[in-house]
């Protein structure tokens, strides 16, 4: 880069930082324009409070699906593998080190499964996760090739279909009034399952067994080198959908997770809540109220519109982990109108305390269509005809933080004293500060970043994405910020 400082001033090229950005015309490319640092002499447009860190920051992660394995295998063994290095390695790429996976089938299966479909076999004697091993464990295994610490936690969308009071692995029949809903799954509309209301079979019998399955499923996948330190009982719990699915009502997961925490702690498995998908707070103090459950859930997952109600969750519960399980996912287009919407969503998760931030669909082919017919992004899409791949806009706008922020880092809030408010800010271990931060304009922004003692200044792009990484000897904990 070159200084173009003006002379004569006190502010200096800062060597050694680290500086990106995004536009839709160009991602990944370093400003012309230089980083500067100088001694704080006048109010920045923002001010990072480094001695009041919030919440640590567990890692940033993606959902391994069926699907996305299907697309990778596309490509060859080479891309393939350089695919995943620029998703995993550390240092490399996005960095994710903290994701999720599905207890059997979900809506990026190849097709619905289980790991049990006998009727009545309450001894799960012909329980097998040998369907795994065709695609969701040579996938976690080349992930975790390029990340051996890879951390993984999983939740199930659905159980055995004879767990639930309408034997049929969907809640809700086609809707042929809707695109996103007329897949025909075979479920007549007079045996629909209605949110709000239990899809399991509520029997001792039936909870004690779906409990045991998923111990199963934990001893099976740990035999098979991939170790699952978490697991939620239950993706998106109030939503009927055509694929796998099922609804729960507060008082119903209460009684699961009585058989599920005892089967997860005795194999060292960590139990949250979730995944909510609805702004309602009060399902999640329902849980937590339960003198038998609330002492050993460990944290809450959020997605969609659950996001709505992590301020609240968060303010009540601050010891609890917040997870983002999953990133609204799209529509297929993979365009940069939700690439900057994606920002939008994590700025509000790390600002209400969330440690983990997952993406959806690591890869999918082109056009990114569900086996139930919803087209959704991906990180990575890949050409079914060439068999060639892409990363699309938001696997780099997920890599402005996700490659920079390290496991272990503290969120910084930050005073925005002249409407600088649009950015991110983390404290790594080696004590180097990340600086993310959109200019939403159309033409370039100045940013004025107080760091400790000191003002760091740099210009975004129009219509950008930007990071800047100070190092370690740059900061300085100030006690508290200019008064």
């Amino acid at each position: 880069m070159t200084d173009t400082s003006p002379a004569g001033t006190s502010a200096a090229k800062a060597a050694g930082f680290q500086f990106y950005a995004t536009t839709e015309a160009d991602p990944w490319f370093t400003p012309e324009t230089p980083v500067t640092i100088e001694p704080m002499q006048t109010f920045p447009g923002a001010f990072l409070r480094l001695d009041a860190p919030a919440q640590e920051i567990d890692g940033f992660g993606v959902c391994f699906n069926e699907l996305g394995w299907v697309a990778l295998s596309r490509l060859s063994e080479a891309e393939r593998t350089e695919v995943l290095r620029q998703i995993f390695a550390p240092g490399v790429g996005t960095n994710l080190s903290t994701c999720r996976m599905p207890v059997g089938a979900n809506d990026f299966a190849t097709d619905w499964y289980s790991y049990d479909e006998v009727d009545g076999d309450f001894a799960l004697e012909h329980f097998s996760v040998e369907h795994d091993d065709a695609t969701l464990v040579p996938y976690i295994q080349a992930a975790k090739a390029q990340r051996p610490d890879l951390t993984l936690w999983a939740s199930p969308w659905g159980p055995p279909s004879w767990f639930k009071r309408n034997h049929h692995y969907a809640c809700a029949a086609p809707n042929p009034m809707s695109e996103q809903t007329n897949f025909d799954n075979g479920l007549s509309p007079d045996n629909q399952i209605e949110e709000g209301t239990d899809g399991l079979i509520l029997s001792e019998e039936v909870l004690d067994a779906y409990a045991r399955y998923f111990g199963k499923f934990i001893d099976a996948y740990a035999e098979r080198g991939i170790d699952i330190s978490m697991v939620m009982p239950q993706n998106e719990f109030n939503s009927a959908q055509i694929y796998p699915a099922c609804t729960w009502t507060p008082e119903g997961l209460i009684a699961f997770l009585k058989h599920l925490i005892p089967q997860m702690e005795r194999r060292g498995v960590k139990v949250f809540f979730g995944t909510m998908e609805r702004p309602d707070d009060t399902m999640v103090e329902k849980v937590l109220a339960d003198p038998e459950v609330g002492p050993h859930i460990a944290g809450v997952g959020f997605q969609w519109d659950g996001k709505r109600a992590v301020p609240f969750v968060h303010h009540n519960h601050p010891e609890l982990k917040i997870y983002q399980s999953e990133q609204e996912c799209g529509d297929g287009k993979n365009d940069w109108r939700y690439a900057r919407y994606a920002w939008t969503m994590m700025r509000h998760y790390f600002n209400n305390g969330a440690s983990v931030y997952d993406y959806w669909n690591l890869a999918l082919d082109e056009g990114g269509v569900s086996r139930w017919g919803w087209s959704q992004n991906s990180l990575v899409t890949v050409d079914p005809e060439t068999g060639r791949s892409r990363f699309t806009y938001e696997y780099y706008v997920l890599r402005h933080l996700s490659g920079f922020v390290q496991p272990g880092a503290r969120f910084v809030p930050a005073l925005s004293y002249t409407g600088y408010e649009n950015l991110l800010a983390f404290h790594n271990p080696d004590g180097s500060v990340v600086v993310a931060a959109q200019n939403d304009m159309t033409t370039p922004q100045e940013f004025v970043v107080g760091v400790g003692s000191k003002n760091v200044s740099f210009t975004a792009p129009a219509d950008s994405l930007v990071t800047v990484v100070v190092p370690a000897e740059h900061v300085e904990v100030a006690p508290k910020p200019l008064a």
